[in-house]
């Protein structure tokens, strides 16, 4: 069989070495272990990359997707390094990263019915592992809330505005941790959590529940992270909140980051 020329492993003479190649917005099936010692099924979209050496003109893309259908479509935190470090194995370099966005699902209750439905977030799982062995691994939960403004309440005789924010919240840990219970941590933090179904009753709760609660974006993230701070197995985290205004034609924003 005639040898194909491999392009790739060429020399590159212009001595610049590139920090991340590979592959990015490829989806695919993966299966999520919850806290319930359930699994469900989600798609997730993923990037994969390692670095590049300045005396290579350039990489394998297909050993990208091989190691990615090698692996298996299982997302475990105390597993899920074992697929850079593949990369790593398969294409060389000093350092392979990889990430998994995927929406994530929970049956939650409304507060007063007792209805349930299913409600998701969007979760990101970020790992890097370098040739020297060592492995930093990010989680990221987007948490949609409640807030109504405090100010607002304050100074108006007749009801206060609310609006939906988004929480994101990014955290490193000495130990794995659930997604479920960071879902938890900025849905507490907010003037109220969202729900699927809602029936009148639960409405009439949810609306008092957010009005006696009121939160600023700068309260938001300063709940959130007074959270993280008291969390023992918290080392890092990021913490931003977007408020989505209602009577602005702008969103107000915040954000935290704190190494503990």
């Amino acid at each position: 069989m005639l040898e194909l020329k491999d392009t790739q492993n060429e020399a590159d003479d212009r001595q610049i070495p590139i920090d991340r190649v590979g592959i990015k917005g490829l989806r695919f099936p993966v299966d999520i272990h919850d806290k319930n010692d359930r699994t469900q099924r989600s798609v997730a979209t993923v990037a994969l990359t390692v670095d590049l050496p300045a005396h290579l003109k350039g990489t394998h893309m297909s050993r990208f997707v091989e190691a990615l259908h090698q692996d298996g479509g299982v997302l475990d935190v105390r597993t899920i390094a074992d697929l850079p470090r593949d990369l790593l194995v398969r294409l060389g370099g000093k350092k392979a990263h990889v990430e998994f966005h995927f929406p994530f699902f929970r049956s939650k209750v409304a507060p007063v019915s007792g209805k349930a439905g299913l409600i998701d977030c969007d979760v990101r799982f970020a790992v890097e592992v370098t040739a020297d062995g060592s492995t930093d691994f990010e989680l990221t939960v987007f948490v949609p809330v409640a807030t109504l403004c405090p100010c607002s309440k304050a100074i108006s005789e007749r009801g206060a505005h609310n609006q939906r924010g988004m929480v994101t919240f990014s955290v490193r840990s000495s130990e794995p941790l659930w997604i479920e219970d960071l879902i938890a941590m900025a849905e507490e933090s907010a003037s109220c959590e969202l729900y699927s179904v809602l029936k009148r009753t639960d409405e009439k709760a949810v609306t008092e529940r957010a009005y006696d609660n009121p939160v600023f974006v700068e309260d938001l993230v300063r709940n959130v992270a007074a959270r993280a701070n008291a969390h023992p197995a918290i080392v890092w985290y990021r913490v931003e909140a977007e408020n989505f205004e209602s009577i602005h034609n702008h969103n107000a924003y915040a954000v935290i980051e704190k190494s503990i």
